[in-house]
């Protein structure tokens, strides 16, 4: 586990805050994209000034409203694309990123529990899960005493049961127990840039069938700030006549964010769905846009 002074490092909820006014103005911006709004325009759906609007990204992400408003566009979905090296998963550790980018592709380690610990429903696990602020809304988090097994999201309290219920549906044998403050040192690595360290890793347990274990892995290999599809995903792991199954495996990655499913898209560079809400993965590659130095 992550030392203890790691547990206060998300306390202030203003992220949470801050994504809601992220999160309305991408609503906005989606069901008026033909128009192309201005940020002016969106501020004032949100009910904000534009000075404070404008506040709000730069302290949520670094970002002014416009240039994170740009860095969801389908173009900049396709930019991602074609960024891509032609072997993403041979490739990604020789790509010299720097920063953030570099940091976050070296600060999680992973291990896949047997598969008979799946296959029983997590018979005889103890899982202990919790809720947390992140920059996506409340994260609710589920952790064995190995490592970080689960992370979904909540817009808001009311909807903590749901994800709570999502996540201890896939292993529906194991005992959910709830302990905020086991999972809280989790949610601070996984959301706070400044603690990602190779030395401090956040570590991971991967629970799921073989194939699933070995696309989630997969999904481990793309550098932030980029992306890839499910077909270049399917031919990299060897199957290209697989990419059903791939992007099946994508939508039962239990692990959001930190192993980033959101970071596969279609092939035209549409971002196509997301377990927890199409908005969020917006919102999830324009904060890691900024991260990654654009």
């Amino acid at each position: 586990m992550p030392p203890a002074p790691t547990l206060t490092a998300l306390a202030p909820m203003e992220p949470c805050s801050d994504y809601d006014v992220v999160r309305r103005a991408l609503e906005h911006l989606t069901t008026r994209f033909r128009d192309q709004p201005s940020t002016e325009e969106v501020a004032a759906a949100v009910g904000l000034s534009p000075s404070h609007f404008n506040h709000v990204f730069r302290r949520w992400c670094g970002l002014s409203p416009k240039a994170f408003l740009q860095a969801v566009t389908l173009d900049r979905a396709r930019g991602l694309l074609r960024r891509e090296d032609a072997n993403l998963l041979d490739a990604a550790y020789e790509l010299g990123l720097s920063g953030p980018a570099r940091l976050h592709d070296l600060f999680v380690t992973h291990e896949a529990m047997s598969p008979g610990a799946f296959k029983t429903g997590g018979a005889g696990l103890d899982i202990r899960w919790g809720v947390a602020p992140s920059p996506f809304g409340l994260a609710v988090l589920a952790a064995t005493d190995r490592g970080l097994c689960g992370l979904g999201f909540a817009d808001d309290e009311a909807g903590v049961p749901d994800a709570r219920d999502d996540l201890a549906g896939r292993w529906p044998a194991a005992r959910m127990i709830r302990d905020d403050a086991h999972v809280a040192p989790y949610a601070a690595l996984a959301f706070d840039p400044a603690l990602w360290s190779s030395d401090r890793p956040l570590r991971l347990v991967l629970i799921g069938a073989d194939f699933q274990v070995e696309v989630w892995r997969a999904l481990l290999s793309i550098p932030l700030g980029r992306a890839t599809t499910y077909g270049r995903l399917a031919e990299e792991l060897g199957r290209p006549k697989a990419a059903r199954a791939v992007g099946a495996a994508v939508g039962r990655n239990p692990i959001s964010f930190v192993v980033p499913c959101h970071r596969v898209v279609g092939a035209t560079g549409a971002l196509t769905g997301y377990h927890w809400g199409l908005t969020r993965k917006r919102a999830m590659l324009g904060w890691e846009t900024a991260g990654a130095g654009g």
